[in-house]
């Protein structure tokens, strides 16, 4: 398995989850990943929320990474330097925050932390989805004739 990994800098300034967003989407429009495709769509909000929380919570800078597989998945992986671990937390009906761990949970195919150095990295991956009409999205059992 090939995977190709770019990183950004990211510094503790709110301001700076808008450029994440603007430097993920060239980043996956240069993997093959279209701006018009749901994929984009749904890894620039993860990255948005993953950004967010570590700039947020943290107050530190933070490394963005997208790591593209040659299958097609992307994991992306933020990294700050707290060690406090991600804590979930569930918003109440006109909250402004707190649903962003919940979202990540929702939207990615797998998430989870780790201790990187000193702190921690939050990661999330995403499976490209298989194209329509194709074996892995049909609802025909293998080995079943369609007629």
């Amino acid at each position: 398995m090939q995977v190709l990994q770019v990183q950004l800098e990211v510094g503790p300034d709110p301001a700076e989850v808008g450029r994440a967003r603007r430097w993920a989407r060239s980043r996956l429009a240069g993997s093959g990943i279209g701006d018009d495709e749901p994929l984009a769509e749904t890894l620039v909000l993860l990255i948005s929320e993953l950004v967010t929380n570590a700039v947020v919570h943290t107050g530190c800078p933070a490394v963005l990474r997208m790591l593209f597989a040659a299958e097609g998945g992307v994991r992306v992986e933020v990294a700050d330097a707290s060690d406090r671990p991600p804590r979930p937390r569930h918003a109440e009906g006109d909250d402004t925050n707190g649903r962003g761990l919940e979202l990540v949970d929702g939207l990615a195919d797998r998430w989870g932390w780790q201790p990187e150095g000193a702190g921690k990295s939050i990661w999330c991956e995403v499976d490209r989805a298989a194209p329509v009409g194709s074996p892995a999205q049909s609802s025909v059992s293998p080995g079943r004739v369609r007629c």
